[in-house]
C-alpha cells in the first residue's frame, strides 16, 4: 500500500475544507466593515460565531499531518515561511480572541476593527504562501536556502491579494445565504463586482504562471494534455458566469456553491501544476515522506480522527442551519 499517495490524499483534503470554510469565515471579517450599522455587523458576526472555531479544525489537522508524514516539506516550508506563518498565527488569535471578549465589551467598534484586520491579514498571508509555493522555493540539499523575506515577490502579492478578494466573495454568499433585508442586499451588491476581481485574479493567475514557470506551461499545453484539461478552465468561466446570473436573479443557495466550486476548481488546477511535488520542482511526496512504520501509525490516527472532524462539522452546520437573527449563537 503507498502509505506516502494516501497522506498526500489526507493532506490535500485537509487543506481543501480549511480554505473553503474558513474561507467564509474569513470573507466575512473582510466585509465587516461594510456593515451599514451596528445590527448588521451583530448579525454578520452571529452567523459565523458557532462554526468559526471548528473550521479552523482542518487548519490543525492539515499542519499535523504534514509534520507527521512530510516532516522534510515541513521544515522546508516553515523555515521558508516563519514571516507570514507568524503573523497568520498571530492574527487568528486576534480573531479568537475577539470572538470571545467583543460580546461583553464596552467598546465593541475595537473587537470589531480586530476581526476585519486579522481576518484581512489571515487571507492575505495564505495567498502571499500560496504565490510563493507555486513561484518555487530555494532548497539545498534537504533544508530551505532562502531568506526571510523571499516568500514576498510580486507574483505572491498579487496571489495574497487575489485570496482576499476570494475569501471576500465566499463571505458575501455566505451572508447572503444566512440573512436576509437590508444585509442580504447589501451582499448582493458586493458579491457582483467580487465575481469579476476574482475572475480577473484567475485570468492572470493562468497566464503568469505558465509565463514564468516553463515545467508548468509544458505540462497543461502539450498535446494532447491540453484537450483532456481544457474541461477545466472551461468550467471555472460557466461557474462565474452562473454565479453572475445567479446573484443578478437573487438566488440565495446558488451563489455559495458556485463560489465553493470555483475554489476547488482552482485548488484542483495547483494540485495537476505541482503534482507530484509537495516541495515544488525540488522534493516529491514519497521523497520527503516519513518511513513507512511511521506512516502507517500517522495514517490510522488520521482514520480514527477525522470521522469525529467531519462528524462534529456536520452536526454544527446542521444545528445552525437557516437564517440567523441578531445575537443567535453569539455571546
Amino acid at each position: 500500500m503507498d502509505y506516502a499517495l494516501i497522506a498526500y490524499l489526507f493532506l490535500a483534503f485537509g487543506i481543501a475544507m480549511y480554505v473553503i470554510l474558513d474561507g467564509f469565515g474569513l470573507g466575512f471579517g473582510i466585509l465587516l466593515p461594510f456593515a451599514g450599522d451596528a445590527e448588521e455587523r451583530e448579525l454578520m458576526i452571529a452567523s459565523v460565531a458557532p462554526v468559526w472555531d471548528g473550521n479552523e479544525t482542518w487548519l490543525v489537522l492539515g499542519g499535523t499531518v504534514l509534520f507527521a508524514a512530510f516532516p522534510i516539506a515541513y521544515g522546508i516550508l516553515l523555515s521558508a515561511w516563519y514571516v507570514p506563518v507568524s503573523l497568520m498565527l498571530c492574527a487568528l488569535v486576534l480573531r479568537g480572541v475577539a470572538f470571545g471578549y467583543r460580546p461583553e465589551a464596552r467598546r465593541k467598534g475595537l473587537w470589531s476593527a480586530s476581526l476585519a484586520v486579522g481576518s484581512l491579514l489571515a487571507a492575505f498571508c495564505q495567498g502571499a504562501m500560496l504565490g510563493s509555493f507555486v513561484h518555487g522555493l530555494p532548497v539545498r540539499g534537504e533544508g530551505y536556502a532562502g531568506g526571510a523575506w523571499d516568500w514576498l515577490t510580486p507574483f505572491s502579492l498579487m496571489t495574497g491579494i487575489a485570496v482576499v478578494a476570494g475569501y471576500a466573495l465566499l463571505g458575501a454568499t455566505w451572508l447572503i445565504l444566512k440573512t436576509e433585508g437590508a444585509l442580504q442586499d447589501r451582499c448582493y451588491g458586493l458579491a457582483r463586482p467580487l465575481t469579476l476581481v476574482l475572475l480577473f485574479f484567475f485570468a492572470v493567475v493562468g497566464i503568469w504562471t505558465p509565463m514564468s514557470q516553463p515545467a508548468i506551461a509544458e505540462r497543461w499545453f502539450s498535446f494532447p494534455a491540453i484537450v483532456w484539461l481544457a474541461p477545466l478552465p472551461l468550467s471555472s468561466a460557466i461557474a462565474g458566469v452562473a454565479m453572475w446570473r445567479s446573484l443578478k436573479k437573487r438566488r440565495e443557495l446558488a451563489p455559495f456553491m458556485l463560489g465553493v466550486a470555483l475554489f476547488l476548481f482552482a485548488l484542483l488546477g495547483l494540485a495537476y501544476s505541482l503534482w507530484p511535488y509537495i516541495v515544488p520542482r525540488t522534493l516529491t511526496a514519497w521523497e520527503a515522506a516519513s518511513p513507512s512504520a511511521t506512516l502507517g501509525f500517522v495514517l490510522v490516527g488520521v482514520l480514527i480522527l477525522m470521522p469525529f472532524v467531519l462528524g462534529y462539522t456536520v452536526h454544527t452546520y446542521r444545528l445552525f442551519r437557516g437564517k440567523t437573527t441578531t445575537g443567535e449563537g453569539y455571546g
